[in-house]
């Protein structure tokens, strides 16, 4: 990406200690550019190029780690953009896991143990396409599910959600603290756009499987959905695992500013390949020597 392109991301970061309010974010914001279709996807092939060089060295040097958490409104476009912005890496160093409904066994242990288990290896980058953030998120929309994750009654007050997010913070630091670098973008699409897209899949029997008849129930929701976003945001944006509301109702922008995020992200990490000493490259030079006879 050239310069002028470059460092978009950070036009959507939502500080740390700020009040979030969707409003206050253009859901149609494209940050200046005006791109064609081909132009776009020649932009965001470049990012995937340079990100594949990074996630390269960051798998080579199997320091750090990269957790990427996806949230947003049904027809956000979430699994689009983890498509298209990693469509180059090599799978060998991605792991990609979606956040369905908890199974029973999930439910027998506090709400972060599944995210723990699914989080990214030293050396890789970790996707969640949604993720721990449901349980103050559609937990709190609908109370009822609330009710059924056994927690004891006395532990179920009004300070609840203020005490999820505290613990999320605490968990997100220590992943910080012990080499996991987190990335959390919130897909921002409007509900003008989430409408168009809802009828697009109806409309076109080749994405009918895309439709689900809770996405009409939930959209009824919107409301309760944005005011819960906007508290969580505001929780749990902090300097070691910012929020990022990126507009989302053009779809090659979201994966443009997504890509520069996790450019941006990795080259701050001064990533390189593993440096030889002297006895090692003595020994390769041996076996160079041996091959070479054999």
């Amino acid at each position: 990406m050239r310069k002028a392109e470059r460092r978009l991301g950070d036009r959507y970061r939502v500080g740390a200690g700020k009040r979030f309010r969707l409003r206050q974010w253009d859901a149609a914001d494209t940050g200046g550019l005006d791109l064609q279709k081909d132009e776009a996807a020649t932009l965001l092939a470049k990012g995937v190029k340079e990100l594949l060089e990074l996630q390269d060295r960051l798998y080579a040097q199997d320091r750090w780690a990269l957790l990427l958490v996806f949230q947003g409104m049904d027809a956000a476009g979430k699994d689009g953009t983890i498509k298209h912005v990693l469509s180059g890496v090599n799978p060998q160093g991605v792991h990609v896991h979606s956040f369905e409904e908890p199974s029973a066994e999930e439910l027998d242990h506090d709400f972060l143990w599944r995210a723990a288990w699914h989080l990214p290896e030293r050396g890789e980058i970790g996707i969640f396409n949604r993720s721990h953030y449901e349980e103050v998120l559609v937990v709190r929309v609908h109370r009822g599910i609330l009710e059924s994750q056994k927690l004891p009654s006395e532990l179920v007050t009004k300070r609840i959600w203020k005490e999820r997010y505290d613990d999320i913070n605490t968990f997100e630091r220590h992943l910080a603290r012990n080499g996991t670098v987190i990335r959390k973008f919130l897909l921002n699409v409007s509900r003008e756009e989430q409408k168009r897209r809802l009828l697009a899949r109806l409309d076109d029997p080749d994405k009918n499987w895309k439709f689900a008849t809770a996405d009409a129930r939930e959209r009824g929701l919107w409301k309760d959905y944005a005011y819960a976003y906007e508290e969580m945001i505001t929780a749990t944006s902090t300097q070691w695992a910012p929020w990022y509301a990126v507009p989302a109702d053009h779809k090659w922008f979201t994966r443009v500013v997504v890509a520069d995020v996790i450019i941006q992200t990795l080259e701050g990490l001064d990533l390189a390949y593993p440096k030889l000493d002297k006895e090692k490259r003595s020994e390769l030079a041996r076996v160079r020597r041996a091959i070479a006879r054999s």
